[in-house]
């Protein structure tokens, strides 16, 4: 068993706030590229869990890279910032900046908590680097609160946005597209040259511009990909209404290199934890500088409208009503390869589910402990794929997770009291579904109906 405390180390080079998505695996990949750091939370729990090896997310590959960092000394949590901070050079703010209820803006009190406590704590130079996603100014007010609790001391502050896809966040992060960092100082940027001089040496871009260019950018990548899914979806319900494979239309769009392939995909819309925040945040940070953001606000509402389509496909396939059926619900998770069900289109469309009286049948490979905070017991949580399927009357393909898409056909057909599959994602060609005999709904390609027009059979 692990124990990883700051006893007996050297102190760190670099010191993480906050042990969440963004920061443990930074930290953890920092680790891997050779420097000592220093993760902090104010949960114990959590880094107590943390210095056993126990990962609090599911995150492909992060387990490894945290143990072996960990056995080799490079990386510590604690819940001690003093003692984090005591030789650290580079402090970097990991912490959740999550929406707030109230009207749709970044909840900034943890940033500016973190900002309080490195003044209070920090007694030599080192560079105070955001990495959490911030509206642009965000960095400024942080220099404000460090000199109004420490006047006196020597420090910069910078940038350093995060691009990590859960689910590949350890690949992009060793492997990045593109590395920023946003600073004002030469002192501070040197600094963070140094930091990321591991990938640089490999070929990897480094960006280096000033602060509120390095915050906009992420708004700005994470908005236009959301604009991209947003506008493959409107594609999408126009080839449904007028004819046309959707699928066709995204291959001969991504061929345009100007476009390209990526986030051209039509689906349920997006979910997860960073474009239905990212998206909200820029909005308000054009309302706030009174230049609005009149796209974003239309892909905004177009991804508010995916979860009723969605539901009203399963209707339709349900032949106009979904009472008293039992829907066996494939996926929970917004994407496969995650754990993360926040703003998951399967969780919303499971809820309307149960409204409109269905008995929904849910599996997901890591998300279900997740579901079940948010759903309660509104719908039934099978131990396994095959559980969730045996005689419901229809399915439901929310999230692509391999093992659903391998899961043979027949496998479906043998289960389902009816041979129908409604399917979020594309997975399926229609002709692989048509010999199947299936009646089969995709998203933009139309469907197919089983060969047998025989009434859908209701539950016992």
């Amino acid at each position: 068993m692990l124990d990883m405390s700051l006893a007996g180390s050297s102190a760190p080079q670099v010191a993480v706030i906050g042990t969440g998505y963004v920061g443990l695996v930074s930290g953890a990949c920092l680790a891997e590229s050779g420097w000592r750091v220093a993760c902090v939370d104010q949960v114990e729990a959590k880094i107590e869990k943390l210095k056993k090896g126990i990962i609090p997310i599911y995150e492909p590959g992060l387990d490894e890279v945290v143990v072996r960092n960990a056995e080799a000394g490079r990386l510590i949590f604690t819940t001690d910032i003093a003692e984090a901070l005591r030789e650290a050079q580079i402090v970097i703010i990991a912490v959740g900046t999550p929406t707030r209820k109230l009207d749709g803006n970044a909840d900034l009190q943890y940033v500016y908590a973190a900002s309080r406590d490195i003044a209070r704590n920090l007694d030599h130079y080192a560079v105070v680097v955001t990495k959490s996603t911030v509206p642009a100014g965000t960095g400024n007010e942080v220099r404000r609160i460090i000199e109004r609790e420490n006047p006196n001391l020597d420090f910069d502050v910078a940038s350093n946005p995060e691009f990590l896809r859960e689910g590949n966040a350890v690949s992009d992060f060793m492997k990045p597209d593109r590395i920023v960092i946003g600073t004002d100082s030469a002192r501070a940027r040197e600094r963070l040259e140094a930091l990321y001089r591991p990938f640089t040496e490999q070929g990897f871009e480094l960006i280096s511009t000033d602060i509120i260019s390095s915050e906009l950018i992420k708004y700005a990548a994470n908005t236009f990909l959301a604009t991209k899914v947003s506008f493959i979806n409107e594609m999408a319900d126009i080839c449904e209404k007028v004819g046309g494979d959707i699928g066709a239309i995204s291959r001969g769009m991504g061929s345009d290199k100007r476009i390209g392939r990526e986030f051209l995909k039509p689906g349920p819309g997006y979910g997860g934890s960073c474009f239905p925040k990212d998206t909200l945040a820029m909005v308000h940070i054009g309302e706030k500088a009174l230049s609005p953001a009149t796209i974003v606000e239309a892909v905004i509402t177009v991804n508010r409208s995916r979860p009723h389509r969605m539901v009203a496909k399963v209707i339709q396939a349900a032949g106009g009503s979904v009472d008293g059926r039992t829907i066996a619900l494939l996926g929970l998770t917004f994407k496969p390869n995650t754990d993360d069900v926040r703003d998951s289109v399967a969780v919303l469309v499971a809820e309307q589910l149960t409204q409109r009286g269905a008995i929904v049948r849910a599996f997901d490979p890591k998300g279900m402990d997740h579901a079940r905070e948010m759903l309660g017991d509104a719908i039934e949580y099978c131990p396994t794929m095959q559980d969730a399927i045996e005689g419901a009357d229809l399915c439901v393909l929310a999230t692509e997770w391999e093992e659903f898409v391998r899961f043979p056909l027949e496998g479906y057909r043998a289960a389902l009291r009816n041979p129908i599959l409604v399917d979020f994602r594309n997975v399926f060609s229609l002709e692989t579904m048509a010999e199947a005999g299936f009646e089969y709904h995709s998203i933009g390609r139309g469907s197919v109906q089983a060969p047998a027009a025989e009434p859908l059979a209701r539950s016992a």
